[in-house]
This record gives C-alpha cells, structure tokens and sequence, in this order.
C-alpha cells in the first residue's frame, strides 16, 4: 500500500542532540492525522523535515510515494502548508497578499482568491492591511494561503491558534469537508488536545522526539478513565488526606483534584463526608471521563519520562 505522507525511522539531531528520534508516520488519502506532543517535543522539527525545510540526520520523507528532497521540486505542487506563525506582507492587503500567492503557486483559477477568503471568511476582511489583522484573522489568512491552489496534501502547525470558538468550528469543518469529500490528506499537529480527538481519524503522541504511541479516536475514548473531581478551598491539605485515606489522587492543570479510585467514583458521597469530617467541605465533586490531556500525561509517565 503507497502511503500519501510517510516518514522512515526519521531523526534529526542538533550537535548531537536528539530533537527527532526514530519516527515513522504513515498516512492514507482522506486521513486527518492529529500530531501531538509538549512544546519542544518535536511536531515542528518533523514538520519541517516533511517539507524539507531542514535535513534529516537519519531515515526519510515521501509525500506520494515520492522522496523528500532538492531533486524532486515537483511534490510542492500539490502541497499546501502553515507552519508556526502565519507569514504575510504587513502593508499588503488580505486580496493582495492573496493575489501574490496566487502568482507564486501559478494559480490560473479566476476564483482562486476569492474562494479562499469565502472558505475561510476573509472576504470582509478583504481590503484590510495583514498587520492589522488580529491574531485569529492572521491564522485563517495562513490556511486560506495553503489551500489556494487547491492542494491534495495539507500540512498545519497549530492551525487554530488564536481563533475563537465559533472560529475553531468553522475550521474543523472546512478540514473535514476537504478530507472526507475532497479526498484530501491534512496532517495537523496541535496542543489542544480535546480538539484533535473530535477532528482526526488517526492520532500520534510524540514526546522528546520519540512517537510513544498511535491510536485512533474510538478507541482512544475507550481507554479515557472515569475520574471524580474535586474543588475546595485548600486542596493541597485536601489531596494530602485523601493520599492518607489511600485513594488514587492527582492535580490537573486547572489546579483541581483529580480521584481514580474506584470507590470514589462510584461513591462520591463517601468523597464528600469525608472531607467533611476533616474540616475540607468540597466546593465542586463530579464525575467525568479522562480528558485527552489527563491522558496524554500519563502516557509520558508510563513511559518514564517524568
């Protein structure tokens, strides 16, 4: 089976650092491939050996089964791409710095520039200079510059940054339209873990240059845990009795108290006398399943990396 994006045991090393160790991506036509990972943990350094931006110290890329390299300029034709922040000429226009891409790409459509302001809802925007843009419209001004000719590979570093959440909506539509009825293949790579699980249909985990793990988004809900969380007004001295009572706790980036232990969350009642009786009242005690965070950091602690 030809893959339409794959990386061979890729690595990449800077005096002898390993920013990429020993990734091999396969992606079929049509997928959203979801890339995840802490920042520094090496999305951005595979990206852009995908592109060859830089060259890998070890393995190799192929977009349409085709190698990755100066010799083979024409892969780029069908290739659209935004990585890290949306470059654009400040003083020009969204339609001029449009138009200039158009010119770049060789796009003979007539509609080209106007259709890729509708799809990602620029065409107010239209005669508005990019460096007064605000960072969302920067964003979309990005992706309507990779998808101006059209292209049947997209490559996105942290596409919906900036963006507001009707804005986040109208992306994750547009990229699953042009993947399910278009065909086209989009690797995204992005630190907003819950949105990757409700667009991709493949995602890969990478932590410290190494993808830890591949799993697709059913299953990935499967394997999320149910967990009680808890609020109080001294959740420190909280966690330090529930510790002592022997349950299972942790401490989520919002600051709460995370409870896997079985019998809390079967029996949150329990959870509340208790705190109770030690004089903590709980402010907030609910059911919910794992996010995709929660999960993310765990999968590194299983692996022994913190």
């Amino acid at each position: 089976m030809r893959y339409v994006i794959e990386t061979c045991h890729l690595a990449k090393h800077y005096q002898g650092f390993p920013a990429v160790r020993d990734v091999s991506l396969r992606i079929s036509k049509g997928e959203i491939y979801g890339f995840i990972g802490l920042n520094g943990a090496g999305k951005t350094t595979t990206i852009r050996m995908l592109l060859g931006m830089i060259r890998p110290t070890k393995g190799a890329c192929y977009l349409n089964g085709k190698k990755v390299g100066r010799h083979n300029q024409a892969i780029w034709h069908r290739v659209g791409y935004m990585i890290e922040t949306p470059h654009a000429y400040p003083e020009l226009t969204v339609q001029e710095n449009l138009e200039m891409m158009r010119k770049l790409r060789f796009v003979t459509h007539p509609h080209a520039v106007t259709q890729a302001m509708d799809w990602l809802r620029l065409t107010r925007f239209a005669d508005k200079k990019a460096k007064h843009l605000s960072l969302g419209n920067a964003q979309r001004l990005g992706i309507a510059k990779a998808l101006l000719h059209q292209p049947d590979i997209l490559i996105l570093d942290e596409p919906v940054n900036g963006l507001d959440p009707a804005g986040i909506v109208e992306i994750r539509d547009l990229l699953q339209d042009l993947a399910y009825n278009e065909g086209v293949t989009i690797l995204i790579s992005s630190h907003l873990l819950d949105e990757v699980t409700r667009i991709a249909t493949k995602i890969g985990i990478i932590h410290e240059g190494t993808l830890i793990q591949e799993v697709d988004p059913v299953r990935l809900n499967q394997w999320l845990k149910p967990r009680l969380l808890m609020d109080s007004h001294d959740n420190q001295r909280a966690a330090a009795k529930l510790s002592q009572a022997g349950y299972t706790i942790r401490f989520n980036q919002q600051g709460f108290v995370e409870i896997y232990s079985e019998e809390a969350i079967c029996h949150p009642d329990k959870i509340a006398r208790f705190l109770v009786y030690e004089g903590l009242p709980p402010t907030r005690l609910s059911v919910e399943k794992e996010d995709l965070e929660a999960y993310f950091l765990s999968m590194i602690e299983r692996k022994g990396e913190i």
